[in-house]
């Protein structure tokens, strides 16, 4: 995947990235809203040092450790990938509090429409404030999303130094290991 040039990354405010979504999926993975480099490109968590896809792999989500550009074939494992906030930032404290709220009502209705068994939100800050749970914390919610277990999990940002990739696996792994359990046969 060709890095974006700063004229590519400056357009890219105006655009977003599509959902990867389907019907019954296990996890629905939430990012916040897509970075500049990931608007440009048109794929999730696409700026290198972004730690989402090493932690997917790394966790046992996938095989092996995809590309963004390889974002489709979450699907044929059972995962897909959207945001909170459609809106392309150079940095996510750019949001408003508004668009964040605007965002779960979106989010909610996409589960709704999709019925994940699972919402994985990365980035507990944004989700916070976007359903007004300011005490939330890392990890599974007592409530539900439009029916959908919920999960909260660390922002994979490589700017995110609260959580190195042996932790981030680690968190992933646990929600892997719930799904897992959730589908196992009774």
């Amino acid at each position: 995947m060709p890095k974006p040039s700063a004229a590519e990354l400056a357009a890219a405010h105006t655009k977003t990235v599509p959902d990867v979504v389907a019907p019954g999926l296990s996890v629905l993975f939430c990012g916040i809203n897509p970075g500049l480099y990931s608007a440009a490109t048109g794929h999730h968590f696409a700026r290198p040092g972004n730690r989402f896809w090493p932690a997917l792999h790394q966790s046992g989500f996938t095989p092996r450790q995809f590309s963004p550009a390889e974002q489709d074939e979450l699907l044929t494992h059972g995962l897909g990938v959207t945001n909170i906030a459609a809106r392309a930032t150079a940095r996510a404290d750019e949001l408003t509090r508004d668009e964040l709220r605007a965002g779960a009502r979106r989010l909610t209705a996409l589960v709704t429409r999709y019925a994940p068994a699972f919402v994985a939100v990365v980035g507990i800050s944004a989700y916070r404030t976007a359903f007004d749970r300011p005490k939330a914390a890392m990890g599974e919610q007592d409530e539900r999303l439009a029916g959908a277990r919920l999960w909260l999990l660390p922002n994979p940002s490589g700017l995110n130094a609260h959580y190195q990739p042996p932790a981030l696996a680690a968190a992933f792994r646990e929600l892997r290991a719930a799904a897992q359990e959730d589908q196992a046969p009774t």
